[in-house]
């Protein structure tokens, strides 16, 4: 296993892009698949529909959309390169994903939803465990696992209030059509950092992992 300097700034191991870090400060950081641009279009263009009939719904900004595969909370530097060298071993012998966008759901549910959300379909066995050995090496790493099972999916907007709802989503599934023939293939899993601003989240890449290892 390639080792790291211990306090060196990193350089990515092979398939994964240089990073470059020059403070010692937490960061909010996440583990996702990005989508590719016409799967984003029709993402907005399904949300133009159902904006008439949904009330009391943030919607999620395009650059927001992600397939997130584990959040990882505030890390510092050092756990960047070992968070690196988990999903580096783990995506260096995947072959690419085929999967699709599904039908909209909420949590807990589609009748009083807090969240509004796009499942996703396709190869949707492979990804789980690609995100199960991510999550129990991470884990030995430790990582605290996530609690809840894991449902891939791409997060449409949540309730306005803190305890509200979203109201008309019922609706939803009717109204945003046929995606389920839209596919794409997931090539690359990127870790990225979250900092939230007074107008919304701002994303940055901080490494790319390339299905394959190359």
């Amino acid at each position: 296993m390639p080792g790291f300097a211990a306090k060196r700034l990193f350089t990515c191991l092979s398939g994964l892009k240089t990073i470059v870090m020059n403070d010692r400060k937490s960061m909010r950081a996440f583990l996702a698949i990005e989508l590719p641009p016409d799967i984003k279009e029709l993402i907005e263009e399904m949300k133009e529909r159902l904006v008439p009939a949904l009330k009391g719904i943030r919607w999620a900004r395009p650059e927001g959309m992600h397939l997130t595969l584990k959040f990882l909370g505030d890390v510092f530097q050092d756990d960047i390169v070992r968070i690196s060298e988990v999903v580096e071993r783990n995506a260096r012998d995947i072959a690419p994903i085929g999967l699709n966008v599904g039908l909209p759901g909420g949590f807990p549910g589609l009748k009083k939803p807090r969240v509004l959300w796009l499942g996703i379909g396709g190869d949707v066995r492979r990804l789980a465990v690609l995100q199960s050995d991510i999550e129990n090496d991470l884990e030995k790493s430790g990582f605290p696992a996530e609690k809840k099972a894991f449902k891939p999916h791409l997060t449409l907007g949540r309730s306005m209030s803190r305890g509200g709802i979203i109201s008309g989503a019922e609706e939803a599934s009717n109204i945003a059509g046929e995606a389920g023939m839209h596919r794409f293939d997931a090539r690359e899993l990127i870790l990225f950092k979250s900092a939230l601003k007074p107008g919304g989240a701002v994303y940055t890449k901080l490494a790319t992992f390339l299905f394959g290892g190359h």
